[in-house]
């Protein structure tokens, strides 16, 4: 088979290439899928520099998510031959074929295509866990979502609408934030930086939860425009600055800045990773969400979908198709 390779950490991906590989072995509880559609994601990118707290030893497969069918489990696995499933992996899903614990594997509703399918998870989960399990968000309150035109950005923007919330989006590019307000409604879009006053006058002096993917300048005018009693998630640093947040600002305005690892969380409390992981599948399999695939390439084009992702060309997702 062919595999998407790392051979060495580079921040041009000189060390990354298409290699033939050897077929992954199936363990004890585990599904072997042959993948029809692989998303790419920002820590897939990172991973190829070493900049990402997951650090593989060398070499190692990128792909963190797919969807695909079946080939061979375990009897009692709850899963059969020729099944439609999709799958978080952490590595290993830019591949024809992948060994993933059936545990973290899904049945893809009907009607759902692959690549639909294979954006659900790394996404909506990290979302979920973010707005749900540590921000308690409740309906009706006002979510600041940051880095909408991305694929959590946008997650966060579908999922935080589908549970009720006012939802403010920004971006720096107004273009892409022209697709957000078009096919997902939220009550406003703002471009960042600059959105601190807005969001003060749209919220009545707040948002109660703020969803920060970007970091830098956005984190340090967040800070701004929090409501009292508000989460600040720190979701991720896409600008490249790891921002700092002083001290004396959520103990004066009363809020709580809130770190997001959806992954860690679910490794550390399986129970309640398999609750959240399950409360996504059911809210589209019901149609209550929907993940935007900007664009597919083959996995022979991997490269064009790196660099659509390193310069934020894309609004959702971008997959791969083996």
């Amino acid at each position: 088979m062919r595999a998407l390779t790392v051979s060495a950490l580079s921040d041009d991906l000189s060390g990354v290439a298409l290699q033939d590989a050897l077929e992954p072995e199936r363990r004890s509880g585990q599904l072997l899928v042959r993948v029809r559609a692989a998303a790419l994601n920002y820590p897939d990118l990172l991973m190829t520099r070493g900049a990402y707290q997951l650090k593989p030893p060398l070499p190692f497969v990128l792909g963190m998510e797919m969807a695909g069918e079946v080939i061979a489990c375990d009897p009692e696995s709850g899963f059969a031959p020729d099944d439609r499933v999709a799958a978080g992996t952490r590595l290993g899903a830019f591949a024809h074929l992948v060994a993933v614990d059936a545990s973290a594997a899904r049945m893809i509703p009907p009607g759902m295509n692959d690549a639909t399918a294979a954006s659900l998870g790394a996404a909506y989960l990290t979302a979920y866990v973010a707005l749900v399990r540590l921000g308690r968000m409740e309906p009706g309150e006002w979510i600041l979502v940051h880095g909408a035109t991305g694929g959590v950005g946008l997650a966060a923007v579908d999922l935080a609408r589908a549970l009720g919330g006012k939802v403010i989006a920004t971006s720096r590019s107004p273009g892409k934030l022209a697709v957000v307000e078009q096919e997902y409604r939220p009550e406003a879009t703002l471009p960042a930086p600059g959105f601190r006053e807005a969001v003060k006058e749209l919220t009545g002096g707040g948002a109660d939860l703020v969803f920060d993917p970007v970091g830098g300048d956005v984190l340090d005018e967040s800070t701004r425009c929090t409501a009292f009693g508000g989460r600040l998630l720190v979701v991720g640093f896409t600008s490249g600055r790891i921002a700092t947040v002083p001290t004396n600002i959520p103990l004066i305005k009363g809020f709580a800045v809130v770190g997001v690892r959806a992954g860690e969380y679910g490794r550390r409390f399986p129970e309640r990773g398999t609750e959240s992981l399950d409360a996504v599948w059911s809210l589209a399999a019901a149609g209550r969400i929907r993940p935007r695939v900007h664009a597919t390439y083959p996995l022979a084009e991997w490269r064009d979908a790196f660099e659509a992702m390193a310069l934020s060309r894309h609004v959702g997702k971008l997959v791969l198709i083996p």
